[in-house]
């Protein structure tokens, strides 16, 4: 906590005054302070093969970087998104690593789709594909896990000028799905003849970048990832800084609501999942007496604010209203942490607050709980009170 009283979180700031790939990111990760033998250790666990892994010091223009790259076996696989899909889903990373990994994922075969004028499912990954790639993504994700990034933001993105020959011909720079994934994102350009960024760093930055900068900014380390060229004009790396920012967003929250007496009560809950698709920390429906005696829905959402604008879109698109109020409110919250026990065998995520008295209660994950019990053959309300009350149960992260 900061002396307003406002959370303060780890931010990273991307500066890709070169441009931005995916060894670069895993460069600079490494020159903030990532351990080698954890991204060593952490390849390993993937098991995608007999990958060497290359960590050393690089100089780019008398600036000190990290450098990181692979030694791959040999492959000759050009992927669809679900194959993509499954090497993560199967990777035994984390589930936040997973998730951040395949959205960045998802965000490139969105891109490639709208370059190409097909869907998503039938986008042909061609380099970006490749294991390296996959790679770069999943051990990007884990690293800034690893290392307590919550909040990430970019500098203006360099893009080259000229042309790159992929999979299908010769194209101008940026590639066509590159400038795609950089909407939204500041880019500058760079009179650079050659490629900057890459298809892979670009989706990384769409993937994490979500807002702007914040005024209330502590610098602390910077650190410096090589790219692949060393030219002679500029230092052709990526620089991470790392720093401290209130986290204003995460206690500025709204309520959202809407009345309406034209929506089918069995579609409710498809509009519910819309609106916390969006963004919103928990959505309710009830019903509610109207004007000329109608009998209709309240639909309810608390929102924090960076999500305000994606969840009232959620709420014209998802329901039949016109119209839409909102205000903000206060939220006393429980400190919290979540762990993961194991219990007979099974796995069941938990989550702990701490009363104000110091006493501490825990809950078990509904689905997991199901699961469990299906799983066992148990009741769901036995396994759920033997878990509350730690009979038996061993915290295994």
């Amino acid at each position: 906590m900061n002396s307003t009283g406002a959370r303060s979180v780890r931010g990273l700031l991307f500066d890709p005054f070169a441009g931005i790939s995916g060894d670069m990111v895993l460069g600079g990760l490494i020159d903030l302070g990532l351990d080698p033998e954890w991204l060593r250790d952490f390849i390993a666990s993937l098991n995608l093969g007999d990958i060497k892994v290359f960590i050393e010091r690089a100089q780019r223009r008398s600036i000190s970087c990290g450098r990181v790259y692979f030694d791959l076996p040999h492959q000759h696989a050009h992927r669809h998104l679900k194959h993509v899909v499954e090497i993560i889903e199967k990777s035994g990373a984390s589930d936040i690593v997973k998730q951040r990994a395949l959205n960045a994922f998802t965000k490139l075969a969105s891109a490639e789709a709208e370059v190409h004028g097909t869907t998503i499912e039938k986008v042909h990954f061609h380099e970006v594909g490749a294991l390296d790639s996959i790679l770069d993504v999943l051990c990007s994700m884990a690293a800034i896990t690893q290392l307590g990034f919550e909040r990430f933001y970019t500098r203006p993105v360099a893009i080259g000028s000229g042309w790159v020959m992929i999979e299908h011909g010769n194209f101008p720079l940026p590639a066509p799905a590159t400038l795609k994934l950089l909407a939204g994102l500041p880019i500058r350009e760079t009179g650079f003849a050659e490629e900057c960024t890459t298809p892979t760093g670009a989706a990384i930055l769409a993937a994490l970048v979500e807002s702007n900068l914040p005024g209330n900014v502590v610098v602390g380390k910077s650190g410096f990832g090589a790219g692949t060229r060393d030219p002679e004009n500029r230092p052709n790396a990526l620089r991470l800084i790392e720093c401290e920012v209130e986290d204003a967003a995460a206690d500025a929250l709204f309520i959202v609501q809407t009345d309406i007496d034209d929506m089918v009560p069995e579609y409710a809950p498809g509009a519910l999942e819309a609106i916390m698709s969006g963004g919103a920390l928990d959505a309710v429906s009830l019903p509610v007496g109207m004007k000329k005696g109608r009998t209709g829905l309240r639909i309810e959402a608390l929102v924090p604010e960076a999500s305000l604008e994606t969840v009232l879109a959620a709420f014209f698109q998802a329901t039949p209203t016109i119209g839409a109020r909102y205000w903000p409110v206060t939220r006393p919250a429980l400190a919290r942490r979540e762990e993961v026990v194991e219990w007979r065998g099974q796995r069941v995520r938990r989550k702990r607050v701490v009363l104000p008295g110091g006493e501490e209660r825990s809950k078990p994950e509904y689905e997991d709980v199901v699961r469990a019990a299906a799983a066992l053959g148990l009741p769901a309300y036995r396994v759920r009170a033997a878990l509350e009350g730690d009979e038996g149960a061993t915290i295994v992260d």
